[in-house]
């Protein structure tokens, strides 16, 4: 059997202030099929984010293992692309220049191929004809997709996306979300989405992972029974909806206890 793309083992982590200790994660373990697509639900502070940082080798776990194709993480690594919160795009650099950034910065060159790959991922992220703009002339929406064409560039086998579309409005959230399903359809990936939405977790992930509140841990593990390809249509489905309120149900219930 082909090991997990990421394997968490009993993880721990806390973190040490100046007020003194604070347990983010206690006994975590799960595990994340190849181009499998995870969504992460839970209250606020109950370490979705320490999370991801732990599997992009940000971070080393207090306690317990975290593994990336059967082998331990130990320090960042090029097949793991981020999305963040907000695209933290270079003002001063063109669209194309800030996605072309992560070759630049490993090589300090940027390879004619490797300039035609970022314009045919503007492209498929529906930027084509907004290569030479500088980000402040974009929307949000548009710097997001700038962000997301960004980490696609050295073309990761998992993708991180840490609520990547937070800060947008509703109708350009659900459009993004739309594009992630064709993207993800295009080039499959490895994701792990945090997201305070239940209703997007349960359009777009294979699986769901319900976090408690700190110290986190894993309160259930929900399969999406709807299968792929997805689109605007599966919104409608009955299956989504009623998982959705199943989700919704569990995180109200886990912030009245």
């Amino acid at each position: 059997m082909a090991a997990p793309a990421i394997r968490f083992n009993r993880l721990g982590q806390v973190f040490t202030t100046r007020s003194g200790q604070t347990e983010a994660l206690r006994n975590v373990s799960f595990e994340v099929a190849r181009h499998e697509f995870l969504a992460i639900l839970g209250p606020s502070g109950c370490g979705k984010s320490t999370l991801l940082r732990l599997i992009a080798g940000l971070l080393k776990p207090s306690s317990g293992e975290v593994e990336v194709f059967g082998l331990p993480v130990t320090e960042p690594r090029d097949d793991i692309g981020i999305v963040f919160q907000k695209p933290t795009l270079l003002p001063w650099a063109t669209v194309e220049d800030n996605v072309l950034f992560p070759a630049r910065h490993k090589r300090g060159r940027i390879a004619p191929e490797e300039r035609e790959e970022a314009r045919r991922l503007l492209a498929m992220v529906g930027l084509e004809g907004f290569e030479k703009r500088l980000p402040d002339e974009l929307s949000g929406g548009m710097q997001q997709r700038v962000g997301i064409a960004r980490a696609l560039l050295m073309d990761p086998d998992i993708l991180l996306m840490d609520e990547p579309f937070s800060a947008l409005d509703a109708l350009t959230r659900e459009v993004m979300g739309f594009d992630l399903l064709r993207i993800f359809a295009e080039r499959p990936k490895t994701v792990v989405f945090i997201t305070h939405s239940v209703s997007e977790a349960a359009l777009l992930a294979d699986r769901v992972l319900v976090m408690t509140g700190r110290p986190g841990s894993v309160l259930t593990d929900i399969p999406v029974p709807v299968g792929r390809p997805r689109g605007p249509e599966t919104a409608k489905d009955q299956a989504i909806h009623e998982l959705s309120s199943h989700l919704r149900d569990l995180l109200l219930q886990r912030q009245a206890a």
